[in-house]
């Protein structure tokens, strides 16, 4: 019944300050539309992006900045990984370690956005 997820939404402190750091870090693409939420755009999925105080309707019950923890599938090596994070001074809180995804093997690095959020980055073995 259901096929894949077209977009989270992610309740941040400064829109400003997560909009670069998804951009700069994983070459996420903003998107801004008046009357709608600020979105980063990659692939074929977004994550809509909401300030904290300043949510639109219909939202979670208890929007927080820090709350998340996702993971994001890459075609990059590890290492390209590694060092993107260690050229714009992300620290790598653990990895690459073996996981296994929706889809079977992966290897993963963990490091956390300016709110704290637990990012996962992954790529599937044989890709």
């Amino acid at each position: 019944m259901i096929l894949g997820i077209d977009h989270f939404v992610l309740t941040v402190r400064s829109l400003e300050v997560t909009l670069d750091f998804y951009e700069r870090v994983l070459g996420m693409r903003r998107s801004i539309e008046p009357g709608r939420p600020a979105s980063l755009i990659f692939g074929t999925q977004k994550i809509n992006v909401h300030e904290s105080g300043h949510t639109f309707e219909p939202k979670a019950r208890h929007p927080m900045p820090g709350g998340a923890d996702f993971c994001l599938v890459t075609n990059a090596a590890p290492e390209e990984t590694l060092a993107r994070l260690a050229g714009e001074n992300v620290p790598v809180e653990l990895g690459p370690v073996e996981r296994t995804g929706a889809r079977g093997k992966m290897i993963s690095i963990y490091f956390r956005d300016p709110d704290g959020n637990l990012v996962e980055v992954s790529r599937y073995s044989g890709s």
